[in-house]
């Protein structure tokens, strides 16, 4: 017995250090596919327009709801530089596993686009989540946006900023909540080079930070942060934007996780890092316990 925990130690640990060298793709060769059904759909034109659909495989110990399923649209991070929804796939799965139908949409990138037209994309596809829900099994009034690190800003302005649901017809009060972890609300001036280009650094648009949008309507809210994130400063971003949803009125609910760091905070989603910290269980939690819109 000693000697199998000692093996799942090291192969934790060995994780940690492949996520630290290669984030989050080395955590998909830990997905079962036994807990859902996927499928990938095109919410636009172009190779960057399409999602894949995390299915929750029902089973007698995850029964389907009578009105279907939460929806969570997720964004990945990446500096609005990088990334792919392949990569995200721990996400996909480690949700659908709780019975939750997850969206995990590729969106356009610099240098293709800047500010603020991924957010055009970003909005197709929480609009297309708005529109399938019924039709894939999920419940249309319990629709959620999510995202880490620069998702973690698009699924924040998607929620706050009603200009982008607006312009596919919908209103961010149809969202029955939205999630950020580790994401950047209040960054200006940019010291990331990567990111300033994407919003013209040093001339960058003051609209283009979701804190300015914080109001009374906002969503149902969900926190997360690292305490020691290197990358992006959770007292100004993360604290911050809680306690000025808080004051405005809005529920949120706040976690700081104190063993992880700006990656491993989404890695925790994948099962040899849950040990870390109880991330998956807090969102979860938060997706099935916030009333539908």
């Amino acid at each position: 017995m000693l000697r199998l925990i000692l093996i799942v130690v090291a192969v934790a640990f060995a994780t940690v250090a492949a996520v630290a060298c290669s984030p989050v793709r080395a955590l998909n060769a830990f997905v079962s596919s036994d807990s859902h059904e996927l499928i990938t759909v095109a919410y636009g034109a172009g190779e960057r327009r399409q999602l894949d659909v995390y299915t929750p495989r029902a089973t007698p110990e995850r029964v389907r709801p009578a009105n279907g399923w939460p929806m969570v649209v997720f964004f990945y991070g990446g500096s609005w530089n990088h990334g792919e929804r392949e990569q995200y796939r721990f996400v996909g799965e480690a949700l659908a596993a709780r019975g939750i139908l997850t969206v995990i949409p590729d969106y356009r990138l610099y240098p293709e686009v800047r500010y603020p037209d991924f957010l055009k994309d970003n909005a197709a596809a929480v609009a297309w989540a708005f529109r399938e829900a019924a039709r894939r099994g999920a419940d249309p009034k319990r629709v959620f946006a999510m995202g880490h690190s620069a998702g973690g800003y698009n699924a924040a302005m998607i929620a706050l900023d009603a200009r982008w649901l607006g312009a596919e017809g919908f209103k961010p009060a149809q969202l029955a909540g939205w999630i950020g972890l580790a994401g950047p609300y209040d960054f200006l001036p940019i010291e990331n080079p990567d990111a300033q280009p994407v919003f013209f650094h040093p001339n960058s648009p003051p609209e283009s930070q979701p804190i300015r949008y914080v109001s009374a309507a906002a969503p149902r809210t969900f926190l997360g942060a690292a305490p020691e994130d290197k990358l992006v400063n959770p007292e100004r971003n993360t604290r911050q934007m809680a306690s000025k949803l808080q004051s405005a009125g809005v529920p949120v609910t706040l976690q700081i996780y104190p063993r992880t760091n700006h990656i491993t905070l989404i890695g925790a989603f994948a099962g040899p890092l849950r040990f870390l910290a109880p991330v998956l269980d807090d969102v979860v939690e938060f997706v099935a316990t916030a009333p539908p819109r």
